[in-house]
């Protein structure tokens, strides 16, 4: 694949960094970025998001590792590319949730939208005046969506 491009980078980091500086400050977990997760095996399928968050509880349970991560992040975060079609990121979002990820923020950088999707049927759209809930993936965390692109 095609390395993304500027935009797509900054915004990556801008949410690990977030997801990062968070999860160290209340230690309810481990932000992740572009790591890659096992999420099927007999034939394997890894997929790295652009960030992720693994809760505390998970990954005391696995321990360290220098492998691909074995499952599903609970939190998984992919950045819209320009040549991603609509398709193509839903249809990522409902792999990470059929894997078993909690919760799956798009970041859109032309729309400057957040859109949420947390099962088939559920998914929520939020602009730069709105503020993320992800609680259910990241225990606590809420965010202004401007933040996450300014």
């Amino acid at each position: 694949m095609m390395p993304p491009g500027f935009e797509h980078g900054r915004l990556a980091v801008r949410v690990g960094r977030l997801l990062d500086t968070y999860a160290s400050e209340t230690g309810v977990g481990v932000a992740v970025g572009e790591v890659g997760f096992l999420i099927e095996t007999n034939p394997d399928t890894v997929r790295a998001p652009d960030a992720g968050f693994i809760s505390k509880e998970r990954a005391e349970k696995v321990g360290p590792t220098r492998k691909y991560w074995p499952g599903a992040p609970d939190l998984a975060v992919e950045v819209v590319s320009p040549g991603d079609t609509f398709h193509e990121v839903q249809e990522k979002a409902l792999e990470w949730l059929g894997a078993g990820t909690v919760a799956v923020l798009l970041l859109d950088p032309d729309q400057q939208t957040a859109t949420v999707y947390r099962g088939q049927g559920d998914t929520h759209v939020h602009r730069v005046e709105d503020t993320l809930d992800l609680s259910d993936a990241v225990p606590g965390f809420t965010v202004p969506v401007a933040r996450l692109f300014t």
